[in-house]
């Protein structure tokens, strides 16, 4: 591996661990803080993950900040990543997702690595996990379009904070959090069982949003600059 991409993936990893530290730990607060108000947990572990985005985005973006496996293998179809270092950046994203979990747990008292029991991959969550990840995708990539990049953590951000309350699955959209969230018997954990629909819904998503991004703009030359700009 060369500097750069040592970088990126060090980006990556400690990005991703802090994201699903945000996620997993402030759904383990709300829990403790609003244990007969579902609602309320709800709306305080999307902000929380909503807030991290923005400051972890912003922090990373010069060197790295996708987070998110899916972002990258589109970044490898639409010419922005080369396979091998996608393979790369996607094993350290989700090394720190994990990572991510196990800290959250220990933060809050909670045995390291709990295996999650909240069944989630019914007909609706699956489709919410298509929804959710195809308007992700749509959002980094139409953000990145505007040439501003310090807009996509804002838009990224809106986006997931929105999707936690308008997709019945809560918005996962990542496969790294995904499997990180397998391991915490908590409010934001996932069933083992369930992760593998989840990521297979993930990964049609994006490739749905993959097509729509190319439909929107066609030229690929444009869309790869338009790219750069999001690093």
């Amino acid at each position: 591996m060369n500097r750069t991409l040592v970088r990126q993936a060090l980006a990556e990893s400690v990005g991703t661990c802090l994201l699903v530290c945000a996620v997993v730990g402030s759904g383990i607060a709300a829990s403790r803080l609003s244990p007969h108000d579902v609602g309320l947990q709800l709306l305080e572990n999307s902000l929380a993950t909503g807030g991290a985005l923005v400051a972890l985005i912003v922090s990373l973006q010069p060197v790295s900040a996708s987070f998110n496996p899916v972002v990258t293998l589109a970044e490898v179809v639409l010419c922005k990543v080369r396979p091998g270092q996608a393979v790369v950046l996607v094993a350290a994203q989700v090394v720190g997702g994990i990572v991510g979990t196990v800290l959250a747990n220990l933060m809050f008292g909670v045995q390291a690595v709990t295996v999650s029991a909240h069944h989630r991959a019914s007909g609706p969550h699956l489709l919410g996990e298509v929804v959710a990840t195809f308007g992700l995708l749509v959002v980094i990539f139409g953000a990145v379009r505007t040439r501003r990049a310090e807009s996509v953590a804002y838009a990224v951000a809106a986006y997931i904070v929105a999707a936690y309350w308008f997709t019945s699955s809560t918005s996962f959209a990542n496969p790294a959090v995904t499997v990180a969230r397998t391991m915490s018997d908590t409010f934001a954990g996932i069933a083992p069982s369930s992760a593998p629909a989840f990521i297979a819904m993930q990964l049609i998503g994006g490739a749905l949003a993959v097509a729509f991004i190319g439909l929107l703009h066609p030229y690929s030359k444009s869309i790869d600059r338009a790219v750069s700009g999001e690093t």
